[in-house]
């Protein structure tokens, strides 16, 4: 028995083709094809009136939730009549046929993701491929690699068993729904059977500039989501470098306008501060509870003023006795900026950006306004 989810926009002219390959793919098997489209502009409800006279397919819609393919993929798993679902695209860039040796697969390991993978032994992709599209595709997928332990992350084609996973905990954002699975989920091990994965014949990619922002910010999550606190402090580090930027353009700025360069450092401090606390808030602690805005930059500005002492002091007490550091005064600055960055993530993390201190302040309203709490002792 098997539930086959495909997410679809604008795909009604694949969805008879898909309907055929797949049942004769699945001859002998119980199966449901549920179409969980994401309001599609076209003919795809009257597609599939047609179709539901010869094949047990099934529409599910996307209400009015935001427009998202990976969120397409949950609404059908949840809708999903068995345990057992395989997900596949609708243009046949998935191979129906490899579906029989997934399943061979999940029934010898039943805790297992099974994947359909172009970069196992095997298997390979369509070499019709621009350069573009392939170095995307690569770099995408060594982005990824750290996250699981297997050779396609990308892959949208995979069958699990939807007991090994909380539905409720997963935070997709775009169409790399499996690589969310595998982060989240409970599965012993992923494996990869190896398919020849096609370009689309009818129909235009739904790959473009928004959807790789949205990887971008999902394979984010996902790193803070496995790596936690490690992955925070890098993140961190990568905003503080932007920061020093800022930093290092306002302070040869002010000395450019007529100040010391004491002076400059003093007050290159403030567009820098305000520019960390700012994508500090949107990324790195971009998934924890937000506080009102004022109120938490006077605290990132009050817990950075004494990393600030600490990289003010050194820099000072360098460039005034050293004569090397006199003569590269950058050198002096870098120092005090590494020497104050611990501090100043411990106190991001801990205190200015801190989930406890939002529920702490949700409780004390909740009391002040009569309501009861929904947070967990």
């Amino acid at each position: 028995m098997l539930s086959v989810v495909v997410p679809t926009y604008n795909e009604a002219e694949n969805l008879p083709r898909l309907a055929e390959v797949l049942a004769q793919a699945l001859v002998g098997v119980e199966y449901e094809l549920l179409i969980a489209d994401d309001r599609s502009a076209d003919d795809t409800i009257q597609v599939l009136k047609e179709l539901t006279a010869q094949y047990p397919i099934r529409l599910i819609s996307a209400g009015d939730r935001p427009r998202d393919l990976s969120l397409s993929v949950i609404d059908g798993v949840n809708a999903a009549e068995y345990d057992l679902v395989l997900v596949m695209d609708a243009d046949l860039s998935h191979p129906p046929e490899v579906v029989p040796a997934m399943l061979a697969a999940i029934g010898k390991e039943p805790s297992c993701l099974v994947l359909g993978s172009r970069y196992t032994e095997g298997g390979s992709f369509d070499r019709d491929w621009s350069l573009w599209r392939f170095v995307n595709s690569y770099v995408a997928t060594m982005i990824a690699r750290p996250l699981v332990n297997c050779g396609d992350p990308m892959s949208g084609f995979f069958l699990f068993d939807r007991r090994n996973v909380d539905l409720q905990k997963l935070k997709p954002i775009g169409y790399k729904i499996a690589l969310e699975l595998m982060v989240r989920g409970k599965f012993v091990e992923v494996i990869e059977v190896p398919i020849l994965f096609k370009d689309r014949e009818i129909g235009d990619s739904k790959m473009n500039l928004q959807q790789q922002f949205k990887y971008l910010r999902h394979i984010r999550r996902l790193y803070l989501h496995k790596f936690g606190n490690l992955a925070e402090f890098v993140h961190f580090g990568a905003v503080g470098a932007s920061g020093f930027l800022i930093d290092i353009t306002f302070y040869f700025l002010f000395q450019f306008v007529g100040f010391n360069h004491v002076s400059a450092r003093a007050m290159s401090f403030w567009p820098a501060v305000s520019w960390n606390w700012a994508l500090n808030r949107i990324t790195t602690f971009g998934e924890r509870q937000t506080r009102p805005k004022a109120r938490q930059w006077f605290e990132f500005v009050g817990t950075s003023l004494f990393g600030f002492a600490v990289n003010w002091g050194i820099y000072t007490y360098l460039t005034s006795n050293h004569e090397f550091f006199d003569d590269y005064k950058v050198l002096a600055l870098v120092t005090g900026i590494v020497c104050a960055s611990f501090f100043n993530f411990a106190a991001s993390s801990l205190f200015v950006y801190s989930d406890k201190r939002s529920f702490r302040n949700k409780n004390s309203e909740n009391k002040k306004s009569g309501e009861k709490s929904d947070v967990a002792d």
